[in-house]
């Protein structure tokens, strides 16, 4: 499966810090922390997504630099990018969807703009 990303519109939906943001690691066993082109260490967030209709899912999205954001705010995740991925591991067939935001920002921040 080729990793494209697709843009994510976000104008009807509700997001909401539920986990804090954590650095992503790249490998477990090592604790070796990922990194995008530019140097910066990517963070991995945990959002509720709620949309207009009351549905509510649950994501990690991956963003460059520390988002600075709290637990139990509402934000918003510019730039969303959701890749389908799979991978092959001692057999075992996975696959998913994984999310990236070019930042993630308290909403108050994007309204006072």
């Amino acid at each position: 499966m080729q990793n494209i990303g697709i843009p994510v519109d976000t104008t009807a939906l509700t997001f909401v810090c539920v986990a804090p943001p954590q650095p992503r690691l790249t490998n477990r066993e090592t604790g070796e922390v990922k990194v995008d082109s530019e140097g910066r260490t990517v963070y991995q967030v945990g959002l509720s997504v709620a949309n207009e209709a009351g549905r509510i899912d649950l994501v990690q999205v991956n963003v460059p630099g520390d988002p600075e954001i709290q637990v139990g705010q509402i934000v918003t995740a510019s730039n969303l990018i959701a890749r389908p991925w799979n991978q092959v591991i001692n057999g075992q067939e996975r696959h998913g969807i994984s999310f990236g935001a070019s930042a993630i920002v308290p909403a108050s921040a994007v309204r006072a703009a």
